[in-house]
């Protein structure tokens, strides 16, 4: 589980970090190189997702959706400076708990 969790932390990052680079382009002027390396990093995002373990695609980024949000809150907080209030960790921690259930409920 320690793997999928840093899988799912470094492919949020990548994702995250990616489309904040892409954002920064277009919408606050920085230079073409800064979208080509956020591109780069939306792909990477891709190609790491690929190394979960678990067998079906679609809960793997359902699960990592959760995550993202988890992520996206504290890269707001971090990067951006703009402080959560209770509704965003709340929210997060729901989206937490919803990821533990995805992954982690016994099946057939």
């Amino acid at each position: 589980m320690f793997q999928a969790i840093i899988l799912f932390i470094f492919a949020g990052l990548a994702e995250i970090g990616g489309g904040y680079l892409i954002w920064l382009w277009l919408r606050e002027g920085k230079p073409f190189y800064w979208g080509v390396l956020g591109g780069v990093a939306l792909a990477l995002y891709g190609v790491i997702s690929t190394f979960q373990s678990f067998p079906a695609f679609g809960r793997v980024y359902a699960a990592y959706g959760g995550v993202f949000i988890i992520l996206s809150v504290l890269w707001g907080w971090g990067v951006d400076k703009k402080t959560p209030d209770l509704y965003d960790w709340v929210g997060a921690a729901i989206c937490l708990v919803g990821v533990g259930v995805m992954l982690c409920a016994p099946r057939n």
